[in-house]
């Protein structure tokens, strides 16, 4: 069809605020590729004018009610209206970079790349200190990806021929869909350069606990999933989790326990030094991704003691699956957008 768009965008977001309208309108600046481009913002159920600002800014919107809110079933209902043969995926808390796009859809020119992502960083990192140290786990680490997060470019037909998202998962659903992607024979394709800028706005402690559970809760159901497969996704990562955050249960929870019973301070001494050590000896070899001694050692700290939350949420997912529930969507974000954006944050 001659006037069948060149690329079509899907946002997907849920109270966002003005984190949407950032991103609608950094889809908007960036720059553009040959042919006509389509926007669509599927909402989940938003109750702060999202629909509203999206709708004023160009976007064809599509609203969802499910009874479990998914990121699955947004981008799913947005691929499946959208007209493109390429399909740009974002969240409604990202900023696109604006010359990924154009340099992006280059490597579809190979058949067999079906999938094409580049790297997501936080913008507001000096809003507080959870954003600061979540930051860099998003570096990836040297080596061939084979997973791409939810901001892709992604072919419609291979969209087609895999069903999509799976709307089972309550997150997740980027590593399963990938998995999928990889059996059929298709390449994952990562840029080594920035793709999006990512306000996690996390801001209190309780935002950073639900957010680690959730992580727990899809490690264990995504490896589960794949165990018996040749991809194992997530395998190693949810076994050793499981053993990381026992352990450092046991520090955290179990020695100062010991040291009331025993009216002693050596097992408290005990739980600060391992922690200490532990925490030190991450921040040393992950000097490669930041040359900040204060910012790596917080990232250490968190490395160790987020274990105790990720591994609750793999408690979750196997309680669930025993009971035979399934989780509601693990929310961790207000509703209010971060106060300072960073200048400059649509470069990449």
């Amino acid at each position: 069809m001659a006037n069948c768009p060149k690329l079509s965008v899907v946002v997907i977001g849920r109270n966002e605020g003005q984190r949407l309208v950032r991103c609608l309108e950094s889809v908007a600046a960036m720059d553009p590729p040959s042919g006509n481009v389509e926007i669509i913002y599927v909402d989940t159920a938003s109750t702060d004018g999202s629909v509203k600002r999206a709708a004023s800014l160009g976007a064809r919107v599509m609203q969802v009610n499910p009874m479990r809110p998914c990121a699955s079933i947004g981008r799913n209902a947005g691929w499946r209206s959208a007209r493109a043969s390429i399909v740009l995926f974002l969240d409604g808390d990202t900023v696109l970079a604006p010359d990924f796009v154009v340099d992006g859809l280059k490597q579809f020119q190979d058949p067999s790349v079906a999938v094409v992502c580049g790297h997501r960083r936080e913008i507001n990192t000096e809003n507080s200190i959870y954003n600061r140290v979540l930051d860099l786990d998003w570096i990836p680490a040297p080596g061939p990806d084979v997973l791409c997060g939810g901001d892709a470019l992604i072919r419609r037909d291979v969209l087609e021929q895999t069903g999509g998202y799976d709307e089972q998962l309550i997150a997740g659903e980027d590593a399963e869909l990938c998995t999928r992607i990889r059996t059929l024979g298709y390449k994952i394709v990562r840029l080594d350069r920035r793709m999006v800028g990512h306000d996690l706005a996390i801001v209190r402690f309780w935002q950073y606990w639900r957010r680690s559970v959730r992580t727990g809760y899809a490690y264990a159901k995504v490896s589960d999933r794949f165990q018996h497969t040749e991809s194992r996704v997530w395998y190693r990562e949810a076994r050793r989790n499981r053993l990381r955050g026992a352990v450092m249960l046991a520090v955290v929870a179990g020695l100062p326990i010991l040291g009331l019973i025993t009216r002693s301070l050596i097992p408290v001494v005990a739980a600060i030094s391992i922690v200490a050590a532990l925490s030190i000896r991450t921040a040393i070899k992950s000097r490669w991704k930041c040359e900040e001694w204060s910012t790596r050692l917080l990232y250490g700290l968190h490395s160790q003691l987020g274990q105790i939350p990720i591994f609750l949420g793999q408690l979750k997912y196997q309680k669930d699956r025993v009971i035979g529930t399934t989780a509601e969507l693990i929310e961790y974000k207000d509703d209010r957008v971060s106060k300072r954006p960073s200048a400059g944050a649509t470069s990449p």
